[in-house]
Formats: structure tokens, C-alpha cells, sequence
């Protein structure tokens, strides 16, 4: 082979996520009607604002080899907060703030019993989400608190600056945050060399539980802000809002090109992992598929994708 052609195929290995989210999108964009327009981009961009969001702090986790699964059951917690603290009076940005520390302690939680008690993150996680399932549940006995501040309804996800959806805005902050978080700052370098051997890390003078401790931080405070958007897409703070979350953000990250197994991963990857997601979503609905058949193809079209990717 040429030296040519063998530089092709490692490109094309590197990014074969890329190929296949452009390969999806030319087919939508083809044969979906009305699919590529402007609408349609701005379309998909809100609707996968909240996984996007989320997947920014799980890159955090699944780099250090760890999960989180209770990313969903904490953005429905964090929106019924949110909706009771402006309920019972409280200004909307201090409600947003203690909304955001109280994801954070989460994510601490989880970190610690993970770390201290020599816990599998999958055990610690799968029990939080069903203790913040069940507490969303019971602060409001099942029922939804409507949130009538206009304010922080239009700041979070109804508003938009420049004609861009506020979403957005605060997605590309994420990212941003994120972005320099992992790709610039000592932090990142920690969190890869954790994830990639854990002996190694802690040899070198890296606390590997502190690193692991504040992914998970960094996880649960996404998840919080997650959720104030999801109670402001619909003005209320709904118990259900985030289930279900955890799987398309865990698949997000995963198609983005983060190992399952830690040590690797980017924060633009994951973002194209929750779009990639959305577009399909997006252009089944549109090609008239039941929500039904939505599931199954999107499935397999998200098993595909990893299994490429890994291979």
C-alpha cells in the first residue's frame, strides 16, 4: 500500500465517527422532506441542547473510567428544586445558583462513595438514580410545579440573542467551559492520565480520588443545569422530565469517540455524538416513522456507529 493510501485509511479510522455523522445527515438531507434548512438546523440544536449539556460533564467521568447513571434522575430533581425555590419566593438567579451547587454536592456524593468506599461507579450511580427518581417524586407528591417567572423561563430556553435560541447559547458556554476544562487546563491532563492507567497517575503525584471526585462533580452540576432548562422548556418542574436521559448522553459520549474504558475522549466529540443523535431522532420524525420504529432504527443505528468507531 502507498504511503498515500495508508495515510487515508488511518484518517479515515480517526474520524470514521465524523464520516458516518455526515453520511446520516446527506441521507436525511436527500430524502427527509424540508430537512436542509436553517429551521431545521436550529431545530435540531435546541432539541439536543440538553444532551449536549449533560454530555460535557459524563466526558469528564467516562475518561477517568468511570459512569454515571444518574445524570437523568438528578436533571428532574434539579428542576423540581428550581421550581420550588422560585415558588416559594426566592429571586431567579440565586434559585439557578443553589440549583447548580446542589448538583454539584450530588456529583461530590457520588464521587466520594465511589472513591472512599471503593464502590463500582455503576452500583453508586444506578442507586442514585432511583433515590433522586423517587425524591423528585416526593417533594411534590407526583405533581408538576408550574413556573411562572417569565424571566428565567426566556433566560434558560424560551429567549434569544442575536436570533440565536438562548439553548444554544448556553450550550456553546458549556462547551467552552468544557473545552478548556480538558484540553487546556491541568485538570484535563489529570483526568486523561487517571483514566488511562490509575497506578501510573498516582505514582506520578496525581491524587486519582480528588481527580475522580470532581468529575463527578463536574457531572452532576451539568445534569443540574440540565434540568433548569428542561423545567424551562416547559415552565414547569416535572418529575419525569429527565428519564431515560442517561442512555442517549451515555451514547452520545461514547459515539463522540470516549472510551468506554477511560484515558480518551474530547469535548467536540461528545458534542457531535448528541447531534449526531438528534439528527436521527430528527429525520425519522420527519421521514413520518411511528416514535416506535423511531426507537428501533435509531438503536441500531447508535449500536453501529460505536461498534465502527471502536473497531
Amino acid at each position: 500500500m502507498t504511503a498515500q493510501g495508508s495515510t487515508m485509511l488511518r484518517l479515515l479510522r480517526d474520524y470514521i465517527t465524523y464520516v458516518i455523522f455526515l453520511g446520516v445527515t446527506v441521507f436525511f438531507a436527500i430524502f427527509a422532506p424540508n430537512f436542509a434548512t436553517m429551521a431545521t438546523v436550529s431545530a435540531i440544536l435546541r432539541i439536543t441542547a440538553i444532551v449536549s449539556v449533560i454530555a460535557i460533564g459524563m466526558t469528564f467521568v467516562i475518561i477517568s473510567a468511570e459512569i454515571d447513571l444518574s445524570v437523568g434522575s438528578v436533571a428532574s430533581f434539579s428542576g423540581m428544586i428550581l421550581a420550588l425555590l422560585l415558588d416559594a419566593g426566592v429571586p431567579s438567579w440565586p434559585s439557578a445558583l443553589l440549583t447548580l451547587v446542589m448538583g454539584a454536592a450530588i456529583g461530590a456524593i457520588n464521587g466520594l462513595l465511589v472513591t472512599r468506599l471503593r464502590i463500582p461507579s455503576f452500583l453508586v450511580t444506578l442507586g442514585m438514580l432511583s433515590v433522586f427518581s423517587g425524591a423528585a417524586l416526593t417533594v411534590t407528591n407526583t405533581m408538576p410545579v408550574p413556573i411562572v417567572n417569565d424571566g428565567i423561563n426566556n433566560a434558560l430556553w424560551n429567549g434569544s440573542f442575536l436570533t440565536v435560541a438562548a439553548p444554544v447559547w448556553w450550550t456553546l458556554l458549556v462547551v467552552l467551559f468544557g473545552y478548556y476544562l480538558l484540553h487546556v487546563s491541568l485538570f484535563g491532563r489529570r483526568v486523561l492520565a487517571v483514566g488511562g492507567n490509575a497506578l501510573a497517575a498516582n505514582f506520578s503525584g496525581i491524587n486519582v480520588n480528588r481527580t475522580k471526585v470532581w468529575a463527578f462533580v463536574l457531572s452532576g452540576t451539568a445534569a443540574a443545569m440540565a434540568g433548569m432548562m428542561l423545567a424551562a422548556r416547559s415552565t414547569a418542574g416535572n418529575p419525569s422530565l429527565g428519564s431515560g436521559l442517561e442512555l442517549d448522553v451515555i451514547a452520545a459520549v461514547i459515539i463522540g469517540g470516549t472510551s468506554l474504558f477511560g484515558g480518551y475522549g474530547t469535548i467536540i466529540g461528545s458534542v457531535i455524538g448528541a447531534i449526531f443523535i438528534g439528527i436521527i431522532g430528527f429525520g425519522l420524525l420527519v421521514m413520518g416513522f411511528s416514535t416506535s420504529v423511531q426507537e428501533i432504527i435509531k438503536g441500531a443505528i447508535i449500536i453501529f456507529a460505536v461498534s465502527v468507531n471502536r473497531r
